[in-house]
């Protein structure tokens, strides 16, 4: 059965220190709106009864807490730095209700390095106490059929490094990204929503910038576009005023409903 609409909930839209960052005194750290308060970047997209999501960051439980996430059917690595993967072996609650192993698709790089950080869950020896039960699927460029719906991986450069991002039926998720080779932008029209990385408005070696994301936006021309992988220079009210119409900052709690085709 064809999938008519999804669901993505934006479960963190901050980069990889969170907002408020540690011992941060600046006036977007110490902001009372809670639109500031961002954690670690991460979506879950819902449909026809199934949980995707999309990375694992360190504040995973508590992300899974916030959206009531009470089942999790796969799990989808963009590339392997800590804010994407270190929330991982908090999938074990997810294991203990549904009783069976939850896949987890990523790049043979990035499979790497979840397998040596996290070499307990996949080093075949017995423990006294539970591990994560993950079967793993290693993304070749090729779709992806999760229940029905396709996830295209959409490759991007984060400096000098090529990661994934995801399209999936009208939607696309681009995090962590400085450029998008023409290659990709291909891949990307026809959206009504796209997630791209905005870190700030001053160049970074690693992320696009506000201005920069801006221009993708007008290329590609997708209804809607949401920023996302934020720091503290962005005040969200502030910020969110200077974007066009179709233009708005994602932030941690944000659900949108979009058609899957």
């Amino acid at each position: 059965m064809a999938v008519d609409t999804l669901k993505i909930t934006v479960l963190g839209s901050g980069t990889s220190v969170g907002v408020p960052t540690v011992g941060c005194h600046c006036a977007v750290c110490e902001s009372q709106d809670p639109h500031d308060n961002r954690l670690r970047p991460s979506i879950l997209i819902s449909y026809d009864g199934h949980n995707v999501l999309v990375d694992t960051t360190p504040d995973f439980r508590f992300q899974a807490l916030r959206a009531k996430i009470d089942h999790l059917d796969a799990v989808l690595f963009t590339h392997s730095h800590a804010d994407h993967i270190l929330g991982l072996d908090d999938v074990r609650p997810f294991n203990f209700r549904q009783k069976g192993e939850i896949p987890i698709y990523a790049a043979p790089d990035t499979m790497e390095v979840i397998q040596r950080v996290y070499q307990y869950i996949f080093d075949g020896v017995k423990r006294e106490s539970n591990v994560p039960k993950l079967a793993t699927h290693l993304i070749d460029g090729a779709a992806i059929d999760l229940f029905g719906l396709e996830f295209l991986p959409v490759p991007v450069m984060h400096g000098s490094a090529t990661i994934y991002g995801f399209r999936f039926g009208a939607a696309a998720y681009l995090t962590d990204h400085s450029d998008i080779p023409e290659s990709s932008m291909a891949q990307l029209s026809g959206l009504d929503v796209l997630f791209l990385d905005a870190l700030r408005y001053k160049p970074h070696p690693t992320h696009s910038t506000v201005d920069r994301s801006i221009q993708t936006v007008e290329k590609l021309a997708p209804r809607r576009a949401f920023f996302t992988h934020i720091s503290h220079d962005l005040a969200h009210a502030r910020a969110e005023s200077l974007l066009p119409p179709n233009v708005r900052l994602a932030y941690d709690g944000l659900e949108i409903l979009v058609g899957a085709a």
